[in-house]
Protein backbone atom coordinates (compact mmCIF):
# COMPACT_ATOMS: atom_id res chain seq x y z
CA UNK A 1 0.00 0.00 0.00
CA UNK A 2 1.41 3.40 -0.99
CA UNK A 3 1.85 5.78 1.93
CA UNK A 4 -0.33 8.88 1.72
CA UNK A 5 -0.09 11.33 4.60
CA UNK A 6 -3.48 12.59 5.83
CA UNK A 7 -2.28 13.35 9.36
CA UNK A 8 -4.26 16.13 11.00
CA UNK A 9 -7.18 15.84 8.58
CA UNK A 10 -10.80 15.13 9.46
CA UNK A 11 -12.84 13.15 6.94
CA UNK A 12 -16.54 12.45 6.57
CA UNK A 13 -17.44 9.37 4.54
CA UNK A 14 -21.12 8.85 3.78
CA UNK A 15 -22.37 5.33 3.24
CA UNK A 16 -19.56 4.31 5.57
CA UNK A 17 -21.22 1.31 7.20
CA UNK A 18 -20.20 -1.14 4.49
CA UNK A 19 -18.86 -1.74 1.00
CA UNK A 20 -17.03 0.98 -0.87
CA UNK A 21 -17.58 3.61 1.80
CA UNK A 22 -16.14 1.45 4.56
CA UNK A 23 -13.10 0.49 2.46
CA UNK A 24 -12.43 4.16 1.73
CA UNK A 25 -12.85 5.10 5.40
CA UNK A 26 -10.37 2.41 6.44
CA UNK A 27 -7.79 3.60 3.91
CA UNK A 28 -8.19 7.23 4.95
CA UNK A 29 -7.85 6.29 8.63
CA UNK A 30 -4.77 4.18 7.85
CA UNK A 31 -3.28 7.32 6.28
CA UNK A 32 -3.59 9.21 9.54
CA UNK A 33 -6.90 11.06 9.34
CA UNK A 34 -9.74 11.11 11.83
CA UNK A 35 -12.77 9.60 10.12
CA UNK A 36 -16.45 10.16 10.80
CA UNK A 37 -18.65 7.54 9.16
CA UNK A 38 -22.21 8.47 8.19
CA UNK A 39 -24.95 6.02 7.38
CA UNK A 40 -28.67 5.50 7.93
CA UNK A 41 -28.07 1.97 9.32
CA UNK A 42 -27.10 2.55 12.94
CA UNK A 43 -26.24 -1.03 13.90
CA UNK A 44 -23.93 -1.65 10.94
CA UNK A 45 -22.47 1.83 11.32
CA UNK A 46 -21.42 1.26 14.93
CA UNK A 47 -19.73 -2.01 14.00
CA UNK A 48 -17.93 -0.37 11.07
CA UNK A 49 -16.57 2.45 13.22
CA UNK A 50 -15.47 -0.03 15.89
CA UNK A 51 -13.59 -2.06 13.26
CA UNK A 52 -11.50 1.00 12.37
CA UNK A 53 -10.63 1.90 15.95
CA UNK A 54 -10.16 5.05 17.99
CA UNK A 55 -9.60 7.28 14.96
CA UNK A 56 -13.21 6.66 13.83
CA UNK A 57 -16.52 8.07 14.99
CA UNK A 58 -19.99 7.79 13.50
CA UNK A 59 -23.21 9.71 12.96
CA UNK A 60 -26.52 8.09 12.03
CA UNK A 61 -28.06 10.36 9.41
CA UNK A 62 -30.51 10.22 6.51
CA UNK A 63 -28.81 12.29 3.81
CA UNK A 64 -32.13 12.93 2.06
CA UNK A 65 -33.04 15.17 5.03
CA UNK A 66 -31.24 18.49 4.50
CA UNK A 67 -31.76 19.67 8.09
CA UNK A 68 -30.47 16.37 9.48
CA UNK A 69 -27.35 16.71 7.33
CA UNK A 70 -26.63 20.18 8.74
CA UNK A 71 -26.97 18.78 12.26
CA UNK A 72 -24.68 15.87 11.35
CA UNK A 73 -21.98 18.28 10.16
CA UNK A 74 -22.13 20.11 13.48
CA UNK A 75 -21.91 16.85 15.43
CA UNK A 76 -19.05 15.49 13.33
CA UNK A 77 -17.01 18.67 13.75
CA UNK A 78 -17.70 18.75 17.48
CA UNK A 79 -16.37 15.21 17.87
CA UNK A 80 -13.60 15.08 15.26
CA UNK A 81 -12.71 18.65 14.26
CA UNK A 82 -13.27 20.81 11.16
CA UNK A 83 -14.09 18.70 8.11
CA UNK A 84 -11.31 18.92 5.52
CA UNK A 85 -12.15 15.76 3.54
CA UNK A 86 -15.55 14.64 2.25
CA UNK A 87 -16.31 11.43 0.40
CA UNK A 88 -19.90 11.01 -0.77
CA UNK A 89 -20.31 7.25 -1.10
CA UNK A 90 -23.90 6.74 0.07
CA UNK A 91 -26.13 5.45 -2.70
CA UNK A 92 -28.49 2.75 -3.88
CA UNK A 93 -28.88 0.91 -7.16
CA UNK A 94 -32.64 0.59 -7.20
CA UNK A 95 -34.51 -2.23 -8.96
CA UNK A 96 -34.03 -3.28 -12.57
CA UNK A 97 -36.92 -2.34 -14.87
CA UNK A 98 -37.38 -0.86 -18.30
CA UNK A 99 -38.01 2.88 -18.12
CA UNK A 100 -41.69 2.62 -19.09
CA UNK A 101 -42.26 0.12 -16.28
CA UNK A 102 -40.07 1.80 -13.65
CA UNK A 103 -42.05 2.25 -10.40
CA UNK A 104 -42.39 5.93 -9.56
CA UNK A 105 -41.64 5.42 -5.87
CA UNK A 106 -38.38 3.61 -6.68
CA UNK A 107 -37.39 6.29 -9.19
CA UNK A 108 -37.87 9.03 -6.60
CA UNK A 109 -35.98 7.09 -3.90
CA UNK A 110 -32.93 6.49 -6.13
CA UNK A 111 -32.78 10.14 -7.19
CA UNK A 112 -33.40 11.34 -3.64
CA UNK A 113 -30.52 9.35 -2.15
CA UNK A 114 -27.98 9.40 -4.96
CA UNK A 115 -28.43 12.96 -6.21
CA UNK A 116 -30.30 15.00 -3.61
CA UNK A 117 -28.36 13.38 -0.78
CA UNK A 118 -25.03 14.16 -2.43
CA UNK A 119 -26.21 17.74 -2.96
CA UNK A 120 -27.31 18.14 0.67
CA UNK A 121 -24.00 16.91 2.07
CA UNK A 122 -21.87 19.05 -0.24
CA UNK A 123 -24.06 22.06 0.50
CA UNK A 124 -23.61 21.62 4.25
CA UNK A 125 -19.85 20.97 4.23
CA UNK A 126 -18.61 23.44 1.60
CA UNK A 127 -19.12 26.68 3.63
CA UNK A 128 -16.64 25.52 6.29
CA UNK A 129 -14.10 24.52 3.67
CA UNK A 130 -14.44 27.92 2.00
CA UNK A 131 -13.98 29.71 5.31
CA UNK A 132 -10.77 27.76 5.96
CA UNK A 133 -9.66 27.87 2.30
CA UNK A 134 -9.00 24.14 2.24
CA UNK A 135 -10.85 20.97 1.37
CA UNK A 136 -10.89 17.80 -0.70
CA UNK A 137 -14.18 16.34 -1.95
CA UNK A 138 -14.77 13.11 -3.85
CA UNK A 139 -18.26 12.22 -5.07
CA UNK A 140 -18.81 8.59 -6.03
CA UNK A 141 -20.49 8.42 -9.43
CA UNK A 142 -20.50 5.34 -11.68
CA UNK A 143 -19.63 4.10 -15.15
CA UNK A 144 -23.42 3.94 -15.55
CA UNK A 145 -23.42 7.72 -15.34
CA UNK A 146 -21.16 7.86 -18.40
CA UNK A 147 -22.65 5.13 -20.54
CA UNK A 148 -26.13 4.41 -19.16
CA UNK A 149 -27.03 0.86 -18.21
CA UNK A 150 -30.23 -0.60 -19.68
CA UNK A 151 -32.95 -1.40 -17.15
CA UNK A 152 -31.26 0.98 -14.69
CA UNK A 153 -32.48 4.38 -15.85
CA UNK A 154 -32.86 5.86 -12.36
CA UNK A 155 -29.39 4.81 -11.26
CA UNK A 156 -27.78 5.87 -14.55
CA UNK A 157 -29.52 9.25 -14.48
CA UNK A 158 -28.63 9.90 -10.85
CA UNK A 159 -24.96 9.12 -11.40
CA UNK A 160 -24.79 11.22 -14.57
CA UNK A 161 -26.18 14.06 -12.46
CA UNK A 162 -23.48 13.50 -9.82
CA UNK A 163 -20.86 13.93 -12.54
CA UNK A 164 -22.45 17.21 -13.61
CA UNK A 165 -22.75 18.40 -9.99
CA UNK A 166 -19.06 17.62 -9.42
CA UNK A 167 -17.93 19.56 -12.48
CA UNK A 168 -20.08 22.54 -11.54
CA UNK A 169 -18.98 22.65 -7.91
CA UNK A 170 -15.33 22.14 -8.81
CA UNK A 171 -15.44 25.17 -11.08
CA UNK A 172 -17.24 27.24 -8.43
CA UNK A 173 -14.51 26.48 -5.89
CA UNK A 174 -11.49 26.64 -8.19
CA UNK A 175 -10.38 29.92 -6.60
CA UNK A 176 -9.96 28.15 -3.24
CA UNK A 177 -7.57 25.39 -2.21
CA UNK A 178 -10.51 23.00 -2.54
CA UNK A 179 -10.50 20.10 -5.00
CA UNK A 180 -13.81 18.54 -6.06
CA UNK A 181 -13.60 15.38 -8.16
CA UNK A 182 -15.57 12.22 -8.75
CA UNK A 183 -14.79 8.63 -9.63
CA UNK A 184 -16.76 6.45 -12.03
CA UNK A 185 -16.27 2.88 -10.85
CA UNK A 186 -17.51 -0.22 -12.53
CA UNK A 187 -19.45 -2.52 -10.24
CA UNK A 188 -17.84 -3.93 -7.12
CA UNK A 189 -19.23 -7.03 -5.47
CA UNK A 190 -20.85 -5.40 -2.43
CA UNK A 191 -24.32 -5.54 -0.89
CA UNK A 192 -25.56 -3.26 -3.68
CA UNK A 193 -25.70 -6.43 -5.78
CA UNK A 194 -28.62 -7.54 -3.60
CA UNK A 195 -30.74 -4.88 -5.33
CA UNK A 196 -29.93 -6.15 -8.84
CA UNK A 197 -31.12 -9.05 -10.96
CA UNK A 198 -28.58 -11.74 -11.87
CA UNK A 199 -29.13 -10.84 -15.52
CA UNK A 200 -28.06 -7.26 -14.82
CA UNK A 201 -25.00 -8.40 -12.83
CA UNK A 202 -23.96 -10.65 -15.73
CA UNK A 203 -24.46 -7.76 -18.15
CA UNK A 204 -22.14 -5.51 -16.15
CA UNK A 205 -19.43 -8.16 -15.91
CA UNK A 206 -19.34 -8.93 -19.61
CA UNK A 207 -18.86 -5.22 -20.34
CA UNK A 208 -15.60 -5.02 -18.34
CA UNK A 209 -12.48 -5.83 -20.41
CA UNK A 210 -10.57 -6.81 -17.26
CA UNK A 211 -13.03 -9.67 -16.92
CA UNK A 212 -13.70 -9.10 -13.23
CA UNK A 213 -15.44 -6.71 -10.87
CA UNK A 214 -13.71 -3.85 -9.09
CA UNK A 215 -12.16 -4.55 -5.70
CA UNK A 216 -13.18 -1.97 -3.09
CA UNK A 217 -9.57 -1.45 -1.97
CA UNK A 218 -8.66 -0.46 -5.52
CA UNK A 219 -11.19 2.36 -5.35
CA UNK A 220 -9.99 3.32 -1.87
CA UNK A 221 -6.44 3.71 -3.16
CA UNK A 222 -7.49 6.17 -5.84
CA UNK A 223 -9.67 8.15 -3.44
CA UNK A 224 -6.85 8.37 -0.88
CA UNK A 225 -4.73 10.32 -3.36
CA UNK A 226 -7.62 12.48 -4.51
CA UNK A 227 -8.25 13.66 -0.93
CA UNK A 228 -4.59 14.33 -0.18
CA UNK A 229 -2.80 17.68 -0.23
CA UNK A 230 -0.79 16.40 -3.20
CA UNK A 231 -3.92 16.75 -5.32
CA UNK A 232 -3.56 20.52 -5.37
CA UNK A 233 -4.36 21.25 -9.04
CA UNK A 234 -6.86 18.76 -10.42
CA UNK A 235 -10.50 19.65 -9.79
CA UNK A 236 -13.90 19.32 -11.50
CA UNK A 237 -12.63 16.08 -13.02
CA UNK A 238 -13.80 12.49 -13.47
CA UNK A 239 -11.50 9.55 -12.70
CA UNK A 240 -12.23 6.24 -14.37
CA UNK A 241 -12.30 2.96 -12.44
CA UNK A 242 -14.10 0.84 -15.01
CA UNK A 243 -11.51 -1.81 -15.83
CA UNK A 244 -11.28 -0.56 -19.40
CA UNK A 245 -15.00 -0.29 -20.02
CA UNK A 246 -15.22 3.51 -20.37
CA UNK A 247 -14.89 4.84 -23.89
CA UNK A 248 -14.38 8.46 -22.82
Amino acid sequence: MNKIDLTGQTAVVTGGAQGLGLAIARRIAASGARVCLWDVNGKELAAAAASIGQSASSVVVDITDADAVIQAVAKAEEEAGPISILVNSAGIAGPNHTLDAYPLADWRRVIDINLHGTFHVNRAVVPGMKARDYGRIVNIASIAGKEGNPNASAYSASKAAVIGLTKSLGKELAGFDIAVNCITPAAARTSIFDQMSQEHIDYMLQKIPRGRFLEVDEAAGMVAWLVSKENSFTTASVFDLSGGRATY
